[in-house]
């Protein structure tokens, strides 16, 4: 019984992970229609920030304002300068960001080296607790609670704030809001900030978890791409529940079936996917 606890656990902890990231997909398609392949690389600056951070200061808190902040600032100049000159582009877009993302990697490669690095949690969420005789990571609740209330700010954002209005209002019909008088370049702007920020974020919440390698961009992008595909582009709930469907199953994959831990997560995305091609929440 302890196994299924903990690996759900496990599973909900990475998809917590993989929601921060899948959600800027989510934002970013939702109103500009086009997939930002540089989210693994924000994810990775991310990791790297708090990496540099970490080793100097031992502030977990510094460094998830540094990374988030850092990326945030990457993902506005990327749409300001770069992304905006294409809008309406789909494919130069795509292109674009792929080469971006291998740019990033390359650099980050050339600045920190090959080498794994694993990011210690805060002391206050190092160690483990035990409950019905059940002993989980500190740091792996924590990840699930943040998760948590992660969906439920940006649901607020999105549903209750002027700004989400101007997004929903964007994603359902640029040229309508424009011509209406609607702001649709700062939700644009809003749109890449907050997703880069939950991108970087992300990177830093992951650093205790998975550590930090030059090679996790390529490893966790995939799957990031899986929770808004099997979600629906564009959707905030599918975001959520692709994210619980490809963090429990991946990690039930590699626990029960180490050799066929990919097959075991592509094969249902691809079951879902011949029933309902735009995805559970997606539009037709």
């Amino acid at each position: 019984m302890s196994f299924w606890v903990i690996q759900t656990v496990n599973g909900l902890a990475f998809a917590s992970l993989l929601f921060l990231l899948s959600i800027g997909f989510t934002l970013i398609f939702g109103l500009m229609r086009i997939i930002k392949l540089t989210h693994g690389s924000y994810y990775l600056i991310g990791s790297y920030m708090s990496l540099t951070v970490m080793s100097r200061t031992g502030n977990f808190l510094l460094a998830l304002l540094v990374g988030g902040l850092t990326v945030t600032a990457l993902g506005i100049i990327q749409e300001k300068t770069l992304l905006r000159r294409f809008h309406g582009k789909s494919y130069s877009q795509v292109l674009l960001t792929l080469g971006l993302w291998f740019i990033f990697d390359d650099l980050l490669l050339v600045i920190f080296g090959g080498y794994p690095y694993r990011i210690p949690p805060p002391a206050i969420l190092s160690g483990a607790m035990t409950m019905l005789d059940v002993t989980f990571p500190k740091y792996r609740l924590f990840l699930v609670a943040v998760g948590v209330v992660v969906a439920v700010l940006i649901w607020l954002i999105i549903e209750k704030t002027k700004i989400g209005a101007i997004i929903r209002a964007g994603a359902d019909n640029e040229e309508i809001a424009r011509a209406m008088g609607i702001n649709v370049d700062k939700a644009f702007i809003f749109a890449f900030a907050l997703g880069s920020f939950l991108a970087g974020a992300a990177g830093v919440f992951g650093g205790p978890m998975l550590g930090v390698e030059p090679a996790l961009s390529g490893i966790i992008l995939p799957l990031a791409l899986v929770v808004v595909i099997v979600g629906g582009l564009g959707s905030l709930k599918g975001a959520l529940v692709g994210s619980l469907f490809v963090g429990l199953m991946d990690n039930f994959g590699r626990a029960l079936f180490p050799e066929l831990s990919y097959f075991t997560l592509f094969l249902p995305m691809a079951i879902i996917l011949a029933f309902r091609p735009q995805g559970l929440f997606g539009r037709k």
